[in-house]
């Protein structure tokens, strides 16, 4: 079932989305990694153009660590204090991305330096999940223990401007928290991702912080991020389409919800090499299209002179008449859907808990 986007100027399948935006959830609700780094690929293999494919699902992982951060909120699993400082560099990594992006759309460029900036990304991050599960798997069949180091220090220890951060019980530089966002926000501007790939494993291993708090931090600071990314791409360059981003919210939502609970009661070692097989896969497929392709999609016509059903120039002449209110519709909508989501949720695991003690 097709359905013109007014914004992004295509015509696009909105079942295949959802579905492909659920199952995208479901992984992300399982390993507790955002999932803009597979979305945002499959878009652009759905024939949405890369400007518009990043800012939609900057969007779309708004609401998704809205949702998630609501949850660890209400189980006073967040430590604040660090996360803002996270947040502080995120915004100036965010502001340095844009300009990164307007640079690179300026000259014409933007699409192939979005494409290999994926390729580069999901095939680190493939060979590395790879090697670590395939790790995992025969660690646990040979009954290996191996014990790590928690925190190691590195240079960006020996920073000044020590602070406390009770939640966390550390006494680190808040030059620390501050870079790592920094990397985070200009990643998150150029590719539409959250950041948790890095996030995560940067607050286990440099911060050292406890594993509980690590998962809800990481969601509150991606909600920033993604929240500056989505309004600088919605008064810039009005690429928000906010047909693509309801569907690719609710989607997201339920996958991740359905996938949390997954989380639970399987081991993810063995799902962790089939994502990792998963992500060299896609990307190989934008090596492919980047390389070898590159003229299907130059070929591509958008076309915007189409009679528009009612919604969608609803959508198209608010976003012309009132760029701020509708880039400011796109967070509330994130906003409203992701809280939603977490407060259902919670609600009906107090209902099912009163039902196991009675």
């Amino acid at each position: 079932m097709d359905f013109f986007l007014p914004i992004a100027g295509v015509s696009i399948d909105l079942p295949v989305i959802f579905f492909l935006s659920f199952a995208v959830g479901i992984l992300s609700g399982l390993f507790g990694v955002g999932g803009g780094f597979l979305m945002t690929p499959f878009l652009i293999f759905l024939g949405i153009p890369p400007v518009y494919a990043v800012p939609n699902e900057a969007n779309n992982i708004l609401g998704t660590s809205i949702s998630g951060s609501t949850t660890h909120y209400l189980k006073g699993t967040l430590d604040y204090k660090m996360g803002l400082m996270i947040v502080v560099g995120g915004a100036a990594g965010t502001i340095i991305g844009i300009y990164t992006f307007t640079y690179f759309q300026d000259i014409g460029k933007i699409n192939i330096v979005i494409s290999l900036s994926y390729m580069y990304i999901l095939a680190i991050i493939g060979t590395l999940m790879l090697v670590q599960g395939v790790s995992e798997i025969d660690r646990a069949r040979k009954k290996i223990v191996i014990r790590k180091k928690l925190h190691s220090h590195y240079w960006i220890h020996g920073l000044p401007l020590r602070m406390k951060f009770k939640k966390s019980k550390l006494y680190e530089s808040a030059f620390t928290p501050i870079i790592i966002g920094l990397i985070v926000g200009f990643i998150a501007a150029i590719m539409g991702i959250g950041g948790a790939f890095i996030l995560v494993p940067a607050m286990i291993y440099i911060i050292g912080m406890p594993t509980k708090l690590i998962p809800g931090t990481s969601l509150f600071v991606t909600i920033f991020v993604s929240a500056i990314v989505t309004v600088l791409h919605a008064f810039n360059y009005g690429t928000i389409d906010l047909i693509l981003v309801t569907v690719l919210i609710l989607g997201s939502i339920l996958g991740v919800q359905f996938g949390q609970k997954l989380s639970e009661k399987v081991d993810s070692s063995e799902f962790k090499t089939i994502l990792a097989i998963l992500l060299l896969l896609v990307g190989i497929a934008i090596a492919y299209d980047t390389f070898f392709a590159e003229q299907v999609i130059k070929d591509i016509s958008y076309d915007k002179t189409l009679t528009l059903g009612p919604l969608s120039q609803f959508v198209k002449d608010l976003s012309e008449d009132q760029p701020f209110f509708y880039g400011m519709f796109s967070i509330v909508l994130a906003l409203s859907l992701g809280v939603g989501a977490a407060v259902i949720r919670h609600f009906f695991s107090k209902l099912v808990k009163k039902a196991q003690q009675s």
